[in-house]
């Protein structure tokens, strides 16, 4: 079986945009995407689309052209990008498509983000006693994960350090200032042990990205940029998440584990041949917590990685090159396809300055959304 290629790549940029609707973002990056690949609306075969708040997606055919295309609507939580990249490869590896767009936007109000209980099938009593706070829930995992595994609180500054001095050279990201380490570990708590700059917040953006049979992309004349493994799982038994009630006695693993070992096995490679990666950065903990769950280090490693700047562009792993979410925000439906976005920029060396040097051929990206479904890709030139 042939491979599944880009070709194409758009990207409305992340933030907040007055007087554009979440959709009209999305169909700013399906433009630019269509421009990319050199092709118009009308050569796309079908369509993969995903938002959390900003509307039905399917509904840009209106602004794109009624072409008659089939526009399947994803809702996965912060997977939702994810989930509709996994479903557009999966309809050209059928061998039915050749041609195809996965697209993600959202445009959430400020402040956090407002879950109901219904929507995860859990009881009005969990809302009521403040458990759908995210905030809350991911300082608690956090804490117990510093205290198991000799974390410090300065890690955690060191991966927001380090996402706002990437941003700097990311057009496409939200706050693009670097901010000085002490100024972010003094800064007011949010929840132990997150200060405010600890947090990604809800933000505007939207992505596209036009995918090819290897087949059609020779024919496009683009760059081989393939899509060698992409994985979408739910949570395990006995495994910690967002918005779950209860943690089992008996531990188990993660949606992100199973993810990870998956795409692997898929690629064919393991998580020393990667590259650069993009972890899902909702908080600096959750980077931090994600390069062990992704297989790239042990946990409890990740003190010395950051301290000796592993991670950095210039290391042996630069990870979230583009400030990720903590420095992008997190428009639900676009923020997994912004990671695979960044990625393709870094194998086509249009980094600038956040390109990764060395001439990079592999690259990894993870999102993880509740209730604790998490999505891998590995893309290969």
């Amino acid at each position: 079986m042939s491979d599944v290629c880009i070709v194409g790549i758009g990207i409305h940029p992340f933030g907040r945009t007055d007087g554009l609707s979440g959709l009209e973002q999305g169909v700013f990056a399906v433009r630019q995407a269509l421009g990319d690949a050199g092709v118009d609306w009308n050569a796309m075969q079908f369509a993969y689309g995903g938002s959390d708040s900003a509307g039905n997606p399917d509904t840009m055919v209106e602004s794109l052209g009624l072409s008659g295309v089939q526009f399947i609507n994803v809702r996965n939580g912060c997977a939702t990008g994810g989930s509709a990249l996994f479903s557009a490869q999966m309809a050209i590896k059928s061998g039915e498509f050749e041609l195809g767009l996965a697209v993600g936007f959202d445009k959430h109000p400020r402040g956090a983000f407002n879950a109901m209980p219904a929507e995860y099938n859990l009881p009005d009593w969990y809302g009521e006693a403040g458990y759908m706070i995210t905030t809350q829930f991911f300082a608690a995992k956090a804490m117990r994960y510093m205290h198991e595994h000799g974390i410090t609180a300065t890690a955690l500054g060191r991966v927001a350090h380090k996402a706002f001095r990437n941003a700097v050279h990311a057009p496409h990201a939200w706050r693009r200032e670097e901010v000085p380490l002490d100024t972010i570990l003094q800064a007011p708590m949010v929840s132990d042990p997150f200060t405010k700059y600890m947090f990604c917040s809800p933000g505007e953006g939207g992505v596209a990205l036009i995918l090819a049979s290897e087949k059609k992309a020779r024919e496009l004349g683009k760059p081989l940029i393939r899509l060698k493994a992409a994985a979408m799982r739910t949570r395990p038994p006995g495994s910690f998440e967002v918005f779950a009630p209860s943690i089992d006695i008996d531990r188990g693993g993660s949606a992100t584990r199973i993810a990870s070992a998956d795409a692997f096995r898929m690629a064919g490679i393991g998580p020393e041949d990667i590259a650069v990666a993009q972890l899902q950065d909702t908080e600096a903990g959750a980077e931090i917590m994600h390069m062990a769950e992704n297989g790239f280090c042990e946990d409890g490693e990740q003190e010395a990685w950051l301290a000796e700047g592993r991670t950095e562009i210039g290391g042996r792993l630069p990870v979230n090159t583009d400030g990720g979410c903590l420095a992008c925000g997190e428009p639900i439906g676009a923020s997994g396809l912004r990671q695979v976005y960044e990625n393709v920029v870094q194998l086509r060396g249009d980094g600038g300055g956040r390109q990764v040097p060395g001439d990079p051929r592999t690259a990894y990206t993870h999102v993880y959304g509740a209730p604790g479904v998490s999505a891998v890709t590995i893309l290969e030139r």
